[in-house]
């Protein structure tokens, strides 16, 4: 029987992966609380600075091994900081969450194909 294991390369992309889907979960949950408050036509607050507090950090790290989440990341920085309507702008922080969700997904594919090893396991066959 043959199993499957991640180089050390591997190993050290899939964990910034995670670290990074984690981080964008609780910006998702800020943009859906900006949202709500859209939608009970109340200010949103504090709410864009604090994606951007969150975003920013995150942004830096997957600079390094995966520039074009990043980059996703430096629009929705800026995107929380254009002005014009909140709608419109709990509109755009949703696109940009949902591209990056499915960047972050789509890497962690290529990496677990990119970079598996096949090991042998002694089996009974």
């Amino acid at each position: 029987m043959a199993g499957v294991k991640l180089d050390g390369a591997g190993t050290q992309k899939m964990k910034t992966l995670e670290e990074a889907l984690i981080t964008l979960q609780s910006i998702h949950g800020m943009v859906e609380r900006m949202a709500i408050e859209v939608k009970n036509q109340r200010g949103v607050g504090v709410l864009p600075n604090q994606i951007k507090r969150v975003a920013t950090p995150l942004q830096g790290q997957l600079k390094g091994q995966f520039g074009m989440i990043a980059d996703q990341l430096s629009g929705m920085i800026l995107a929380t900081g254009r002005s014009g309507g909140e709608a419109l702008k709990v509109r755009a922080l949703r696109e940009y969450v949902g591209q990056i969700r499915t960047a972050l997904e789509i890497s962690a594919a290529k990496v677990k194909e990119k970079h598996a090893e096949v090991i042998e396991t002694a089996g009974g066959d």
